[in-house]
């Protein structure tokens, strides 16, 4: 278990954003830690870090449903603020971090949290009811201490180290108390099928489906075509496809709108992306709105089998990682071309087009182009967002001044990494 020191950076956006009015309703802000978020980059670019998807949902969306009504908002970079605005009340806070994975025992441990106690792991801030200006000054009257250790999301790679363990999780909690769609007689089962969930809307036709070794669900709007070969655990979100003749190993999730083909092990698509043609992605983060062409393969484990080391944004240098597994971390709105090859423990920033022959090098800094036979150049921003607004009206997704604005700000610190 991971031990991430909490830092705070926020107070000049936390006094301006005050609420002075208190309300009867419940106010949750969910904070991201500034170390945790530096080393989670390039998916926290574009998002406060609860919005990263582990097992089915989101964390966000897990400490919303445990929490309950509220009001909710977020602590996070200053950029990142005007599409995640934060709404603080000046004496009445419920802080949550956003890289802790919440099960009903903590959520009920931080909602017992009376006025300036706080919920720590060592060093690790999980929760504090209170002030705005005593959570800044880390002024806890009382710290009290989980019944159990939680999952922590604090390393690239935790996200698909733990989302087998987080899947099974959400599958009991989300299908408790509920009655799947029945499973098609076309389908193979093996292996418990009360381990098997499908949504209202979903299409699963000539499948074989395993549950051996972890649940399966299907949500809304998904289709799994036949042929497809599904071993849990996994889960596909909303509008999500399966295509023919896919092979697919647990841990594996597929975001809203993702389309997956050939071979995919262990791995997590945050949303709206693709890999729908054969090749292998295994031990993988995809982010959103990204593309990896036919026939690429992504490695995951390295030809002499040693321990892999990983670029790190918040050292700025490859560090070891303990894992002799890792694959691909693709940034939101990158792609890949048909038939690349990518290197054990790649990391690939926001904006990035890959194609061509030849290994590119384990770190792409955001938004640039090219090969590693042919080099890498810039991309022009206003070229960058044009496709970026082609990419996102093929779902009928706007992209918004406040995503512009996001996307500039990334650009504007891309050279650091070059």
């Amino acid at each position: 278990m991971y031990l991430c020191r909490h830092k705070t950076y926020f107070s000049s956006l936390f006094y301006i954003t005050t609420m002075s009015k208190s309300t009867t309703t419940r106010n949750v802000i969910i904070f991201d830690d500034n170390q945790v978020r530096k080393q989670l980059l390039p998916f926290t670019y574009t998002r406060p870090v609860a919005l990263l998807r582990l097992g089915i949902t989101t964390i966000d969306e897990k400490w919303r449903a445990m929490l309950g009504e509220a009001t909710y908002s977020y602590l996070t970079v200053p950029y990142l603020k005007k599409k995640f605005p934060l709404k603080a009340r000046r004496n009445a806070n419920l802080m949550v971090a956003g890289h802790v994975v919440p099960t009903p025992q903590l959520a009920q441990q931080v909602l017992n949290l009376a006025h300036g106690e706080a919920l720590m792991v060592g060093e690790q801030l999980i929760a504090f009811n209170g002030s705005a200006r005593d959570f800044d000054a880390r002024h806890f009257t009382r710290v009290v201490f989980p019944e159990q250790p939680p999952v922590t999301i604090c390393q690239l790679y935790d996200i698909f180290e733990r989302n087998g363990e987080v899947l099974c999780q959400d599958f009991d909690r989300l299908t408790h108390r509920r009655r799947s769609q029945p499973i098609p007689d076309t389908c193979t089962v093996i292996g418990d099928p009360k381990r098997i969930f499908i949504e209202r809307g979903a299409t699963v036709q000539g499948a074989m489906l395993n549950t051996n070794d972890g649940p399966i669900y299907i949500g809304p709007n998904v289709e799994v075509m036949e042929g497809a070969c599904i071993r849990g655990a996994f889960a596909a979100c909303h509008d999500a496809k399966v295509r023919i003749g896919a092979k697919v190993y647990g841990a594996v999730t597929l975001g809203p709108h993702c389309k997956i083909g050939g071979e995919v092990e262990n791995s997590v698509f945050i949303g709206y992306s693709n890999k729908a043609h054969e090749g292998f992605l295994g031990d993988a983060v995809i982010g959103e709105w990204c593309n990896i062409g036919g026939g690429t393969t992504a490695s995951n484990l390295k030809n002499d089998y040693s321990e892999i080391k990983l670029w790190n944004y918040a050292t700025k240098r490859f560090e070891r990682t303990g894992l002799q597994f890792c694959g691909l971390f693709l940034g939101d709105h990158s792609k890949i071309g048909v038939n690349c090859m990518i290197n054990t423990a790649t990391v690939v920033g926001v904006g990035v087009n890959i194609h061509g022959a030849g290994f590119p090098r384990n770190f792409v800094a955001s938004f640039q182009e090219g090969s590693s036979n042919a080099g890498f150049k810039n991309v022009p921003f206003d070229t960058f967002i044009t496709i970026a607004q082609r990419v996102m009206a093929r779902r009928n997704i706007t992209l918004t001044t406040q995503d512009r604005d996001i996307y500039k700000a990334i650009y504007n610190i891309s050279d650091r990494y070059k």
